[in-house]
């Protein structure tokens, strides 16, 4: 059904509220006079005058035969023809004859005169005329109240119905329950309302979704800091406790205390910045510092910053582009924390006199950067969640290697704010294989 605008509405339900009436009343008229013409109403008096005429000189010539079945019968016949009723009454007002005893006189004009012969009453005559005005105003009335009961059904169906089940579904969603019915309607601006309230409602819906995976993951993480905090804590505590108790007697005992202390209080230190950071990007929505940058120092960086901790393990981290102009828009302190938790992530897990290799280059609008290490890999299940916040694979990527479950999701979502992606996966020959890309300058219009 086609969408009605409610003024189109309202012109087409009075117009069907004067039309339905005036259809009544023509029809009652024409059943009355069998014609359709309202303006011959002279015409018909005279008509109907003529035929009373008849009549009453057919009632008074024959009364002798008012009782006679046979007359009565013709007299039947005539007053059908005239569209007429009669009834004759004796002296005495007893009745003697009459054509239908089912008419109801209320709706009619009638005609009554006495028959006198020779001074004395011989009866009364009764004769109901034909008053189609009366019946066509009733029909016409009809028709109207018919007309109004209609239309109102019609707006309650299309207008008040719609209205009042919006309504309740705003009372639904006021007090938590989601899954609301919202209804259809022929009418355009009820539509349009219904529409920008299911806007509405799925907007509200991903808000409320979103709101409360914030809130789990804000638990989640509280729990989980909570419990990588309290395991360097216990440690450097308990180390503390010794020395200040004297249990390390000897300088190699000292020198071992303190190592571990420096160590845990290392983690820590790790473990903070990466809630930090993790924190900035994820709830603060920072503004980012851009400025126009070459990546492929950022990747230089962060690879220096590393080597000490790869030499440690006899691991060689190879870098390898094939172009020079690597200039990107971001923020320098970001991206190279970025790819400082990539290094450390590939050094960590890479086994001793292993092998790191790092590739950058270009096309037309990206930069593209590939991490791969010669370590273990990633498990299927590790690749559909490395990325999740806090995640730690139960094998090679768990709390004994140093990490916090924050780096990847860091470094991923860093890249994201810059406009480029990151995705893990596995290289054909072994070994993790880390592959990014970040939009180049020239593809941002040299801002």
């Amino acid at each position: 059904m086609r969408a009605l605008r409610i003024r189109t509405f309202a012109v087409l339900g009075l117009f069907f509220i004067l039309l339905v009436p005036w259809i009544f009343f023509v029809t009652a008229h024409f059943l009355q006079t069998k014609t359709f013409s309202l303006g011959g109403n002279q015409l018909q008096d005279l008509r109907n005058q003529k035929h009373l005429t008849e009549t009453i000189r057919l009632i008074e010539t024959n009364t002798d035969l008012w009782t006679d079945p046979g007359w009565q019968s013709r007299l039947q016949t005539h007053l059908r023809k005239a569209n007429l009723d009669a009834v004759i009454l004796d002296a005495s007002d007893q009745e003697i004859y009459r054509s239908n005893p089912v008419r109801e006189s209320a709706l009619l004009s009638t005609e009554r005169f006495s028959i006198i012969e020779g001074g004395q009453v011989l009866g009364r005559v009764v004769v109901y005329l034909p008053n189609s005005k009366a019946v066509s105003m009733i029909a016409g009335f009809a028709g109207l109240l018919l007309a109004f009961f209609i239309v109102g059904i019609g707006m309650r169906r299309s207008i008040l119905k719609p209205l009042d089940r919006m309504s309740i579904a705003a009372r639904q969603l006021a007090a938590g329950d989601w899954d609301v019915q919202l209804p259809s309607s022929g009418i355009t601006e009820i539509a349009e309302v219904r529409d920008g309230f299911k806007v509405m409602v799925e907007g509200l819906r991903k808000s409320h979704r979103k709101q409360v995976e914030l809130e789990e993951e804000r638990r989640f993480v509280i729990a989980a800091v909570a419990h990588d905090l309290r395991t360097p804590l216990f440690a450097l505590r308990g180390y503390l406790d010794g020395l200040e108790q004297g249990i390390a007697q000897s300088p190699d005992k000292w020198a071992k205390y303190l190592a571990v202390c420096k160590e845990k209080s290392a983690q820590l230190d790790r473990l903070v910045e990466d809630l930090f950071t993790f924190t900035k990007i994820e709830y603060l929505e920072a503004e980012l510092n851009k400025n126009t940058i070459d990546f492929k120092l950022i990747l230089q960086k962060a690879i220096d910053s590393l080597n000490p901790l790869a030499r440690q393990k006899h691991i060689s981290v190879i870098m390898d582009h094939s172009a020079d102009d690597f200039t990107i828009f971001g923020d320098s302190h970001l991206l190279e924390r970025a790819m400082n938790n990539l290094l450390d992530n590939a050094v960590r897990h890479t086994p001793s006199h292993g092998q790191i290799l790092v590739q950058c280059d270009k096309d037309e609008h990206k930069v593209r950067f590939t991490i791969q290490d010669t370590g273990p890999g990633f498990a299927l299940e590790e690749l559909q969640r490395v990325f999740e916040p806090l995640y730690r694979g139960e094998v090679s990527r768990n709390r004994s290697t140093g990490g916090a479950g924050l780096g990847l999701t860091i470094s991923q979502r860093i890249i994201r704010r810059h406009g480029g992606e990151l995705i893990a996966g596995n290289h054909p020959d072994k070994g993790a294989l880390l592959s990014g890309w970040i939009p180049s300058a020239d593809s941002l219009g040299g801002r």
